[in-house]
């Protein structure tokens, strides 16, 4: 039975790299805390059954809201998920004088990047900018009022 917990945790846990959500971590700990009782005392289904019920329980309710909230401080400027989409609303800072129509630098997460201005004001070096669009390799920046 230690066999079909562990298989059960293993989906578990792919299910919550997927989504991110905490739930599934959590049932997954409480699969593996059966298979350790199945590992122990393999004919006592039903404490297993308890076992992993409780400790998903546990972590779900007592754990599972800890996790969300250190996971929801990290904001948009630190997660990038992607060229285009993950690029929106993160920080950076010009190098160089960024136009609405003469492209200026800006850098992202150490990266530096071609920019524009999408309001039609010029924005003048050292100044913090949040990305509001991506076309291509091109990005376009406002000015931010706090960086």
């Amino acid at each position: 039975m230690a066999i079909v917990w562990i298989a059960i945790s293993v989906v578990l846990i792919a299910v919550e790299l997927h989504h991110l959500a905490f739930f599934a971590m959590f049932g997954a700990a409480g699969a593996a805390a059966g298979a350790g009782v199945a590992a122990i005392a393999p004919t006592t289904i039903p404490l297993q059954i308890i076992v992993a019920a409780g400790v998903g329980s546990i972590g779900v309710l007592g754990v599972r809201p800890y996790v969300s909230r250190a996971f929801a401080h990290r904001g948009p400027a630190v997660r990038i998920g992607g060229v285009h989409g993950g690029l929106i609303a993160a920080r950076g800072v010009t190098l160089d004088k960024v136009g609405p129509d003469d492209a200026g630098h800006v850098r992202i997460l150490g990266e530096r990047w071609l920019a524009v201005t999408g309001d039609g004001d010029p924005i003048p070096p050292e100044t913090p900018v949040i990305v509001t669009n991506v076309v291509g390799t091109t990005l376009t920046v406002r000015a931010a009022e706090h960086y």
